[in-house]
């Protein structure tokens, strides 16, 4: 008698509300439990440093920032493509006036405004890195069409603006310069004030993204070198944190010819290469950490090299994988995207994750001047980890809906032939 059963429908086999990328689902959850563990090890000094505020009080917030960061990642990840397409303009321009809007009502921190004091802080530039990639994404899709020959910058000759050829530059104008760049400029405009490092953090991933989406890549080297001439032109006049940027670089510079003040008091780098060193291939053990109360920030601006002092070299170079390993898989999720919105979202979000992880592994190991950019996921922070928290929700969505065979673009935007794993 022939057996029936494998016929029968299971009621699981039709949920497929969870059926996302099975490597982020693990790799996720491993990086929230690592931040747990190194802040709740850096908050002696944290305690210290706000002035005798309860150690226990500052690690239950720090918990309950990651609670908000996962529920924060599960309203994202049941997003779909085509209502992330639909509010990128509208999410774009709140964020930048949010950011733009903190110069005026922040509270200050040394020489620049750079959060919102609403009885917790808010930091607005996390929240715009998210909204640019959203919005060029959106931007890169629609482009399609015509962006292998679009030209991006309009001509710098003023002969070629005269009455014959006005119509053409104007063209370039709005389809090149407004309809493709103008997330990327207009976010490091209004960040570069207070943030350089995430000013240039999201110029070079804007740039990346538009490589990806074909542009033409003499356009993207001349819009590399306007970039470049405008950013030396606002630092040379003393703009934005100038003082603080050239400050970091000379002392970097100074370090690796050995021409630094040897009388001097050792720097923040210096106890970073110091807490990696004595914690060797297996660490000091899990609250053992003597460089912590050393470093002036070991909960977020160095929190790699306080990772391995107690966790061991082995355990670090296994963090650096686990970021690694985001990024790959957000190259397969936009290989198998039907969809260039949606592959290319997916892509620049991890490119957000992984090029910020990369630099702060590169400043903790003194391969790098000092940025300020902690390490996501991982390092103390609210609004740093929430919108990276958003991120991985929105990559995670992306991939559940191309395994879902749901991820397709509206009519009358050409599908792309993904590829099946």
């Amino acid at each position: 008698m022939e057996d029936n059963r494998a016929q029968v429908p299971s009621i699981l086999s039709k949920v497929t509300i969870f059926n996302a990328d099975k490597v982020l689902m693990v790799i996720v959850p491993i990086l929230f439990v690592l931040s747990a563990l190194v802040v709740y090890s850096s908050v002696a000094k944290m305690g210290y440093a706000h002035m005798g505020t309860e150690t226990n009080a500052i690690f239950t917030k720090h918990l309950v920032v990651i609670l908000l960061a996962v529920i924060t990642m599960m309203c994202c990840y049941f997003m779909g493509a085509k209502f992330l397409y639909r509010i990128a303009p509208y999410a774009y321009i709140f964020c930048w006036f949010f950011t733009l809007g903190v110069y005026f009502f922040g509270a200050k921190s040394g020489d620049a405004a750079r959060w919102y004091d609403f009885g917790f802080s808010v930091q607005p530039s996390e929240l715009l890195k998210v909204a640019t990639i959203l919005l060029l994404a959106r931007m890169l899709d629609q482009a399609q069409p015509t962006i292998g020959k679009q030209r991006l910058i309009p001509s710098l000759n003023p002969w070629k603006w005269s009455k014959n050829g006005r119509k053409k530059q104007l063209d370039i104008l709005w389809n090149g310069t407004c309809k493709i760049l103008m997330p990327v400029v207009a976010s490091v405009v209004v960040i570069i004030k207070a943030h350089n490092s995430t000013a240039l953090l999201i110029f070079g991933i804007g740039l990346v993204m538009i490589f990806i989406a074909r542009a033409l890549k003499m356009e993207i080297f001349k819009f590399i070198m306007l970039i470049a001439v405008a950013i030396a032109i606002y630092f040379a006049a003393g703009g934005g944190r100038a003082h603080t940027a050239t400050s970091r670089i000379t002392n970097f510079v100074k370090d690796w010819t050995g021409t630094a003040d040897s009388s001097s008091r050792l720097s923040d780098a210096d106890h970073a290469m110091i807490a990696i060193y004595d914690g060797g291939l297996f660490g000091v053990g899990a609250g053992q950490s003597v460089m912590r109360a050393k470093i002036t920030h070991p909960e977020s601006d160095y929190i790699f090299s306080f990772f391995v002092e107690e966790y061991g070299i082995i355990m670090g170079m296994i963090l650096i994988i686990l970021y690694a390993w985001i990024f790959a898989r957000a190259i397969a999720i936009f290989h198998r995207s039907r969809w260039l919105f949606g592959g290319l979202l997916a892509l620049g979000l991890a490119l957000m994750i992984t090029i910020q992880a990369l630099l702060h592994f590169m400043v903790s190991t003194h391969l790098f001047f000092e940025t300020g950019q902690n390490l996501p996921l991982i390092s103390h922070g609210g609004t740093s980890m929430i919108c990276t928290a958003a991120a991985l929700g929105i990559i995670m969505s992306i991939s559940r809906q191309v395994n879902n065979r749901t991820l397709e673009p509206p009519e009358g935007i050409a599908a792309m032939s993904g590829e099946e794993e």
